[in-house]
């Protein structure tokens, strides 16, 4: 079961088709979720990571994780009302 609620979990089209053409990449993707629903944010600072707990707890505002991969920075985020979970690179924010 999950620390927080994730709604519908969706990749941005820049993940989808590199995640596609690189099976270790979705392998990374796939290793870094599972850290984002085990409240492991990553590479986020500190005190991000910090209103990321709080948020978790109070379930009343969106998560922001970033994570490092070998094709470059994302992040996974969910939103406040926690309808969906997308996971992005930084550069498609």
């Amino acid at each position: 079961m999950n620390k927080f609620e994730l709604g519908q979990v969706v990749q941005t089209s820049g993940v989808a088709a590199e995640c596609e053409d690189n099976k270790e990449f979705a392998q990374e993707i796939k290793q870094c979720f599972e850290k984002y629903i085990n409240c492991d944010w990553g590479d986020t600072c500190k005190s991000d990571a910090k209103l990321n707990d709080k948020a978790v707890e109070t379930n009343d505002d969106r998560i922001v994780a970033k994570y490092i991969t070998s094709k470059g920075e994302i992040f996974i985020i969910t939103e406040w009302n926690r309808s969906y979970t997308t996971i992005m690179f930084t550069y498609e924010y």
